[in-house]
C-alpha cells in the first residue's frame, strides 16, 4: 500500500526493574513520570529528546501518516512491580489497541520497550507484552519493538516483533534516534508491503554496566562493529545489548540483534558473529572501583593539585539502576571528615526529612538521621544537623543532552547546610543527571570544589565536560558492583 495512507498504532511501556531494591513500583510511579494518551501524547512528546519526540516529529514531517496515540506509559527505575498493578498496566496498554482495531483499520503497529522489566509473577514481561499485540494484530502486519540498550531479550521477541532496534550510546542520549529508526522502518515497510526480519541472539553473559559506556572501551568497540554490520547490504539494524544485572529473570544478561530485509538466515547468522564478540570481551567489563572514603580521598588529592570541581559517584545506589537513594555509605564518608572545600551531597531520598524542613523554613535548624531508614542492610543512619538553606518545588525542563525538553515534577526537596557541606534531601528518589536540576538547588560547580551524587554513567552526558574529574565508588547498595553477592533466583547467564 501506499505510505501516504498508513494509519500506525503507537504505545509505549518504558521500566527497567532492580530485582534486588526493596521499594516496589507500582502504577501510580508510571502516572508520575510518563501516562499520556490520545490527544495528549503530542504535546506532551513535543520537542523532547525521547522516542515518543521522535514519533511526534515524524508525524508532523509525514501529515498523511495518521499516529494513533494509546498508552504511553514510563516508570523511573525501581523495585518489582506487584502483581495486581502488573495486570492493570497490561490492560492499560492492549484494552486501548484491542478498542482501536475493533473500529478501524491500521497497518503496523510501534511499540517503545525498556527490555528490563521486573514484575511479581511474570518472568518475562516484554515478551508477554509482544506476544499480546501480536495475538491481536495477527500475522501480517509489522511490528516494530525499540529497546534500552540495557535491555533483557528474549530470543523468541524476535519472532513476534519484525523490527527490533535499540540504543547505540551510553549515556542514552538516542533515544530520539532510535525512535526514529524504529517509526521509520515501520513506515517503509508499510510502503514496501514486504515484512523485514529480525533474530536475537544471547551473549550467554551476565555484565556489570559500569564500564559500559561507549566513549571507550568494550562497549565503544562493539558499537563499531554493529554499525560495519549496518553497512551490509540488506541490514536495517545491528545492535549489541549490553543486558541489566539487577533484573533477575531468565533472559537477564548481554545480546545481539540484527534486522534485515528479509533474510532470516542472515540476520540469524550476523547476530551470532555480534554476540561471540560481546563474550570475547565480557571480562573487560569487570572493574575495580575504590571505597567511598579511598573515592573522596583521591578526590581531594586531585583537586589539590589541578583545581576544579571533581565528583565522586556511588553507583550502587545510583537511582537509574534501581537504588533506592538511601544508603548511607558515602554521606558517612563524607561527614566524618569534613572537606575544606565547598562540598555538596547529592541526594538523600527521605520525605519526612523534606515535609519537616518545609514546616520549619529556610533558615531553621534541624537535627535528623539520614539514610538507613528504607534498609538497614546498607548501613546505619547518619546524624546530620544543620541549617534549612534552600527549599525546593521540584518542576523544571531537562536541559541536558539525555531526554532533553521533558518536563519534570519530581516532588519537593530541600537543601541542609553543616558548615562547608550542602546536603540535597528529596521526596522522590531520581538521579541529579540534568544541569536544570543542579540550577534548581542553587549548585554552582564553578563554586564547588567536591560534588558527592549518587549517579553512575548517565550523570555523565551532562556533566562530564564541567568537571575536572569524575570518580566511582562501590559501596553497598541495590545495585553493588560485585555481582556475585547477589542472591539471583532466574539469571542463568555466566557472571563477568
Amino acid at each position: 500500500m501506499s505510505a501516504a495512507g498508513s494509519r500506525i498504532a503507537v504505545l509505549r511501556c518504558w521500566f527497567e526493574g532492580n530485582s534486588f531494591c526493596p521499594v516496589p513500583t507500582g502504577l501510580d510511579d508510571f502516572r508520575a513520570r510518563e501516562w499520556v494518551a490520545g490527544a495528549e501524547a503530542p504535546a506532551f512528546y513535543r520537542d523532547t529528546a525521547t522516542e515518543m519526540g521522535a514519533v511526534e516529529a515524524f508525524a508532523r514531517q509525514q501529515p498523511d501518516c495518521r499516529i494513533h496515540w494509546l498508552q504511553c506509559a514510563a516508570a523511573a527505575p525501581g523495585g518489582s512491580i506487584a502483581a495486581d498493578d502488573w495486570q492493570q498496566l497490561q490492560l492499560s496498554l492492549l484494552q486501548p489497541l484491542r478498542e482501536l482495531l475493533a473500529r478501524e483499520r491500521i497497518d503496523g503497529v510501534y511499540f517503545s520497550l525498556h527490555g528490563a522489566m521486573v514484575c511479581d509473577g511474570e518472568l518475562a514481561p516484554e515478551y508477554t507484552l509482544l506476544a499480546a499485540v501480536r495475538a491481536l494484530i495477527g500475522d501480517t502486519l509489522p511490528l516494530a519493538a525499540s529497546f534500552d540498550m540495557h535491555a533483557n531479550l528474549a530470543p523468541e521477541i524476535a519472532g513476534l516483533a519484525d523490527i527490533v532496534v535499540g540504543y547505540k550510546t551510553y549515556p542514552h542520549i538516542d533515544m530520539y534516534d532510535t525512535g526514529w529508526q524504529a517509526i521509520s522502518l515501520l513506515q517503509q515497510a508499510i510502503r514496501d508491503g514486504h515484512k523485514p526480519c529480525s533474530a536475537i541472539v544471547p551473549a550467554g553473559v551476565l555484565l556489570p554496566s559500569h564500564a559500559m559506556t561507549t566513549a571507550s572501551g568494550p562497549m565503544a568497540e562493539l558499537e563499531q562493529l554493529a554499525a560495519e554490520l549496518r553497512q551490509l547490504p540488506g541490514v536495517l539494524d545491528a545492535t549489541p545489548f549490553g543486558g541489566f544485572a539487577y533484573a533477575d529473570t531468565p533472559h537477564c544478561g548481554a545480546s545481539a540483534s540484527v534486522c534485515v530485509a528479509g533474510d532470516p538466515l542472515q540476520a540469524r547468522r550476523l547476530a551470532d558473529e555480534l554476540a561471540a564478540h560481546i563474550r570475547q570481551r565480557a571480562a573487560r567489563f569487570r572493574v575495580r572501583l575504590l571505597d567511598p572514603q579511598q573515592g573522596i580521598a583521591e578526590a581531594l588529592a586531585w583537586r589539590a593539585q589541578h583545581g576544579g570541581c571533581v565528583a565522586v559517584l556511588e553507583p550502587a545506589d545510583n537511582p537509574m539502576s534501581g537504588g533506592i537513594g538511601d544508603t548511607p555509605a558515602l554521606l558517612a564518608a563524607l561527614l566524618a571528615a569534613p572537606p575544606a572545600c565547598e562540598t555538596v551531597f547529592c541526594f538523600i531520598h527521605d520525605p519526612a526529612v523534606v515535609r519537616l524542613a518545609c514546616e520549619l523554613g529556610a533558615g531553621a535548624t534541624l537535627q535528623v538521621q539520614l539514610g538507613g531508614r528504607v534498609s538497614s542492610a546498607y548501613g546505619a543512619p547518619v546524624p546530620f544537623r544543620g541549617t534549612v538553606e534552600r527549599l525546593c518545588d521540584g518542576r523544571f525542563v531537562n536541559e541536558g543532552p539525555m531526554e532533553r525538553g521533558l518536563a519534570c515534577d519530581w516532588g519537593r526537596s530541600v537543601v541542609l547546610r553543616s558548615g562547608r557541606i550542602r546536603v540535597v534531601v528529596t521526596e522522590t528518589c531520581r538521579s541529579p543527571n540534568d544541569p536544570a536540576w543542579c540550577r534548581m538547588h542553587g549548585i554552582d560547580l564553578d563554586t564547588v570544589g567536591l560534588w558527592c551524587v549518587k549517579a553512575k554513567n548517565h550523570f555523565r552526558a551532562a556533566f562530564a565536560a564541567r568537571l575536572a574529574r569524575i570518580i566511582d565508588t562501590d559501596s553497598p547498595g541495590p545495585a553493588a558492583l560485585d555481582l556475585t553477592l547477589l542472591p539471583y533466583r532466574h539469571a542463568s547467564a555466566a557472571r563477568a
